[in-house]
C-alpha cells in the first residue's frame, strides 16, 4: 500500500471507529454492546485479541489496575503486562504509576490518530528501503521490456496507483474527469497544483457538472458536456483509464505503448473540440 493508500484506508476506519464512545474515568458503560465490525477495526487497525479484550474493557469501565483489566478482559494474568504495555506503546491507553497502576483509555479517535501517524512513519521508512534498492532493479532494461494491463477493483487499488502514477509524473500529466470519477480525481487536486508548480504540463478535462472552483488553479482546464469514461495519463508513458457512465464498471492501468498512445490521441480529440475555463 503506498503512503497515499494507507492514509486513506486509515481515514475510513477513522469514520468508522468515529461511532466508539469517549470514555473517561466513571462511566460505567457503553451505550451499546460493541459489534462485530468494531471489533475487526482494532484488529485492522493493528491490535491483538488480548490488546482488543483489554482495550475494550478500559472503555467500559474506565481507569482499572493490570488485575482488573485481566479479569473483566479475560486476558490471563501472566499476558496482561505484556498486554497492557504494548496497548501504550501503540497510543490507545495511559498509565499512571503507582501502586499499584491505573490504567485509563484513551479516546478512540485520538488513539487512531496515533496509529496513523506511526503508520505514516513506518511506511516512510519502507519507503526508502524498497525505491533505493529494490526499484533500480525493477526498471533494469529485461525487466520493463514487457508491458503491463492490470485490472484495478476496489476504491483502495485505485486510489493508490493515482498517487504512484502522479508522483511519477515529470513533464506531461493529462486528465479527463467525468463527474463519476469526481472522488478519485479530487484526491489529487493538491498534487496537480504542486506538479503545475513544478514544471509539468498539466491539462484537466471536466464535465460540466463539475465545481470549477475547485480545480480553476491546477493547470489549464477545459470543459464538456459528457465523456463516456476517463482517465489519467502521465507522461506519455501510463495511463489509468475509468470506463463507464454513471459510474466506473471497469478502471484499467497499463503501460502498455499502443494503449497509452491511444488513450493520449482520444484525450487530445476530446479536448480540442472542449471549452476553455474561463
Amino acid at each position: 500500500m503506498t503512503p497515499l493508500g494507507g492514509v486513506i484506508y486509515l481515514g475510513l476506519l477513522l469514520q468508522r471507529i468515529r461511532r466508539f464512545p469517549n470514555v473517561s474515568e466513571g462511566e460505567k458503560g457503553l451505550t451499546a454492546p460493541i459489534s462485530e465490525e468494531a471489533r475487526k477495526v482494532l484488529r485492522e487497525v493493528g491490535l491483538t485479541e488480548y490488546e482488543t479484550r483489554a482495550y475494550l474493557s478500559l472503555l467500559e469501565h474506565g481507569a482499572m489496575t493490570a488485575s482488573e483489566v485481566s479479569e473483566h478482559g479475560s486476558v490471563p494474568y501472566s499476558k496482561i503486562y505484556e498486554t497492557l504495555n504494548s496497548l501504550e506503546r501503540k497510543g490507545w491507553i495511559e498509565a499512571q504509576r503507582g501502586r499499584p497502576s491505573r490504567y485509563f483509555p484513551k479516546s478512540p479517535f485520538e488513539a487512531l490518530e496515533a496509529t496513523r501517524l506511526r503508520i505514516e512513519d513506518m511506511v516512510s521508512g519502507w519507503k526508502q528501503v524498497v525505491l533505493g534498492e529494490l526499484q533500480p532493479l525493477y526498471e533494469r532494461r529485461e525487466l520493463r521490456e514487457k508491458p503491463d494491463i492490470w485490472i484495478l477493483r476496489g476504491e483502495f487499488s485505485v486510489l493508490a496507483k493515482l498517487q504512484e502514477m502522479l508522483s511519477a509524473a515529470k513533464k506531461e500529466l493529462m486528465v479527463a474527469a467525468p463527474a463519476f470519477a469526481k472522488s478519485f480525481v479530487e484526491v489529487g487536486i493538491s498534487m496537480l497544483s504542486r506538479l503545475r508548480d513544478s514544471g509539468v504540463n498539466v491539462q484537466v478535462m471536466v464535465t460540466k457538472d463539475w465545481d470549477f472552483g475547485k480545480i480553476a488553479d491546477v493547470g489549464e482546464v477545459r470543459v464538456r458536456d459528457g465523456m463516456f469514461g476517463g482517465g489519467v495519463i502521465v507522461d506519455s508513458r501510463e495511463a489509468l483509464l475509468f470506463l463507464g457512465e454513471d459510474k466506473p464498471t471497469l478502471v484499467i492501468w497499463s503501460n502498455h505503448a499502443g494503449l497509452v498512445k491511444f488513450a493520449r490521441d482520444y484525450f487530445q480529440y476530446l479536448w480540442a473540440s472542449s471549452e476553455k475555463l474561463r
